[in-house]
């Protein structure tokens, strides 16, 4: 599966979808990676870390979403994402989408996350009564 890393664009939002540790174990297994020029600026991390690690760094966002076969965030997409958003993409990102209710559930036009169709691959940390974190995985199309 190809792998694409944007920047966030987030306002305050400094953190990367992913290091270049997850890069290098994607890229082993066979994965093709793609980060944006800079992704990983907020956090410290050298585009040339993730081209050691074995990712192809491409200038914008724009040709990470049509090389990619998964989009790995960490915040929901902004408005000016979805077009690039294609049916087929997966989406790993944390989604808090009560924050823009309007942009989430518009349907009639491309411009909502529901009406770019794609699908979505949830996490969700929680704990039981006796204090332990579990993870759970669940894929779904919007």
């Amino acid at each position: 599966m190809k792998v694409g890393i944007p920047k966030e664009i987030k306002d305050n939002e400094y953190r990367v979808g992913m290091t270049q540790a997850g890069v290098e174990l994607l890229v082993k297994a066979g994965h093709p990676v793609f980060v944006q020029v800079g992704a990983g600026e907020g956090t410290a991390i050298d585009d040339t870390e993730y081209q050691k690690a074995g990712a192809t760094i491409l200038q914008t966002a724009a040709e990470i979403y049509q090389n990619a076969e998964m989009i790995v965030k960490v915040k929901e997409p902004l408005e000016h994402e979805f077009p690039m958003l294609r049916k087929d993409h997966i989406l790993f990102t944390y989604l808090h989408l009560a924050s823009d209710r309007e942009l989430t559930i518009r349907t009639a036009s491309n411009k909502s996350l529901m009406g770019r169709q794609v699908k979505l691959e949830r996490y969700t940390f929680y704990h039981n009564n006796r204090g332990r974190q579990y993870e759970e995985n669940r894929m779904y199309r919007m």
